[in-house]
């Protein structure tokens, strides 16, 4: 099988370079000829090889990357990149071997290497945190563009340049797909880029070989526990990204204790923001009005004064949005040429698929997706909501199998003290038993609320449909979980569903508009 897969971007003229100049650089022991050999690229799977790449063979759970060295061969790749087994393994493919004793953690400085990332001309924004990062990717993108800026980003949702635009697999790309991502932006003329930098993507090297100009901090809440021991373990993986060799300058949301040991914490210059008025910090957001469509806020700092409003609903969207600016800020964009253009605007524009999206029309019951599945994203959307919702408060949710057990029980408390009435349904059980999913839910929303109205009901469609049948106009729906996802993943199997689309469907079925 042949083909890139469509999670990728790369560059259309990439510049060839040398082989052996690379194992030079890099000390690699070498097995086979590598004279005259000029690489392109670089790939992890074997169907993603184009002419020119150098396949590069991981150890995997179930099988080793370089058992796939001879299709890489016949897909075009020049030589393999791999570890000592990996080498014996990869022996009748007729390819040269790059020998290193991890190529996982020698992925992102080869990668850098190959397309030339450390010459690139924009500015790298990386945004950490629990919740909040594509929010703030996304925000960085609008404000940019209305600064006239062509700009880029990757995020959960997708890779994006200018109007080039494909859809995510994972929240960081492993790291040959992001410098080729960086060197496409530069073939395009991108003078800012924004990434989505999850624990993850620090833990296992996605973002070796990038040095940002600005990284961002949101905040820190119970999450990703299956991947990380504890919430410290958890903190030190995103505290990573805040040192010398990853970063040049950040901006910490210093509201929680964990931004303020961040901050304190920190190898490189920061400078921090609240929303708080009881927290000191250098730049301060104030919330103003709370509206269904909208969020307006005031920021205050070093630089000066700027007032605008973000079209998406919560205070939690506007600390993404004041975030943002001062990322701009620290990265050299003067406060009032973002001020002008956000007033000439009338505010933010930005679109953020799946965050607290609004699906429904003018009339009914207010409807909004939202791909928050942790207890402090309950917390907020949920917060938020509330405050212009005259009626009642219908919540639909489930929770992720093979994925953080130990947040259910939190989620379902969360959800019931925050909600009039529950649906819960079925979100990604993959290899659980989805009803045991279902019933720790359950649990934790009993045990906080006892007499909370709780309704089980298993498809997610039929599951939206109930929360409609209970909602009228000046009730408002939460769906949460899906998001901007279009696929239900069940047993290894993705079922296309986009709870956007169905949601639209059924609103109209109902009789409201969408």
């Amino acid at each position: 099988m042949t083909g890139t897969p469509p999670t990728a971007l790369r560059p259309q003229q990439p510049n060839p370079r040398s082989l052996r100049e690379l194992a030079g650089e890099f000390d690699l022991v070498v097995r086979g000829d590598l004279d005259g050999l000029e690489v392109t690229g670089a790939a992890l799977s074997s169907r993603a090889v184009r002419p020119g790449d150098l396949y590069v063979g991981l150890p995997g759970r179930n099988a080793h990357g370089a058992d796939f060295a001879v299709e890489a061969a016949k897909n075009g790749a020049v030589a393999i990149l791999t570890d000592a087994d990996g080498a014996e393994r990869a022996a009748g493919s007729g390819l040269p071997v790059l020998l290193v004793d991890d190529a996982r953690a020698a992925l992102g400085d080869v990668a850098a290497w190959i397309h030339g990332t450390a010459d690139n001309p924009a500015t790298l924004f990386g945004v950490t945190g629990t919740n909040g990062k594509t929010s703030v990717v996304y925000l960085l993108d609008g404000i940019l563009r209305q600064l006239g800026v062509v700009a880029g980003l990757t995020s959960t949702a997708e890779r994006r340049i200018g109007d080039e635009a494909v859809t995510s697999s994972l929240t960081t790309p492993e790291a040959n797909e992001l410098h080729a991502l960086l060197a496409r932006a530069r073939e395009l003329d991108a003078r800012a880029f924004g990434i989505e930098v999850s624990a993850q993507a620090l833990s296992r090297h996605r973002v070796d070989g990038i040095v940002f100009d600005v990284v961002g901090f949101t905040n820190l809440s119970h999450d990703h526990l299956d991947d990380y021991a504890s919430m410290d373990e958890y903190f030190e993986a995103k505290l990573a990204l805040f040192q010398p060799d990853r970063a040049r300058r950040g901006v910490v949301t210093v509201d929680s204790e964990w931004g303020r040991r961040l901050a304190a914490d920190s190898g490189i210059p920061v400078t921090t923001l609240t929303t708080r008025p009881d927290v000191a910090a250098e730049w301060r957001m104030t919330i103003g009005a709370e509206l269904a469509a909208s969020t307006s806020f005031v920021l205050e700092g070093p630089a000066g004064r700027l007032e605008t409003s973000v079209p998406i609903v919560g205070w939690y969207m506007a600390a993404n949005a004041a975030l943002a600016i001062v990322m701009l800020v620290e990265a050299g964009y003067e406060l009032d040429r973002i001020s002008s253009a956000l007033e000439r605007d009338g505010g933010i524009r930005a679109y953020i698929p799946g965050r607290a999206e609004r699906i429904s029309g003018d009339g009914g019951p207010l409807v909004y997706i939202d791909y928050g599945h942790s207890p402090d994203a309950f917390l907020q959307t949920l917060g938020a909501i509330r405050r212009f919702t005259p009626g009642r408060l219908i919540m639909v949710f489930g929770a992720d199998g093979d994925r953080d057990t130990t947040k259910r029980a939190e989620m379902g408390a969360i959800a019931a003290r925050g909600a009039d009435a529950l649906i819960i349904t079925d979100f990604h059980p993959r290899w659980e038993d989805p009803a045991a999913i279902r019933a720790s839910l359950i649990a934790g929303a009993v045990a906080a609320v006892p007499e909370r109205e709780i309704h089980e009901v298993a498809d997610p469609r039929a599951a939206f449909r109930a929360a409609l049948d209970l909602a009228g106009e000046g009730d408002a729906i939460l769906y949460a979980g899906p998001g901007h996802e279009d696929y239900h993943e069940v047993k290894g199997e993705k079922i296309p569903y986009s709870a956007r689309d169905d949601a639209r469907a059924a609103l109209r079925e109902a009789g409201w508009p969408a």
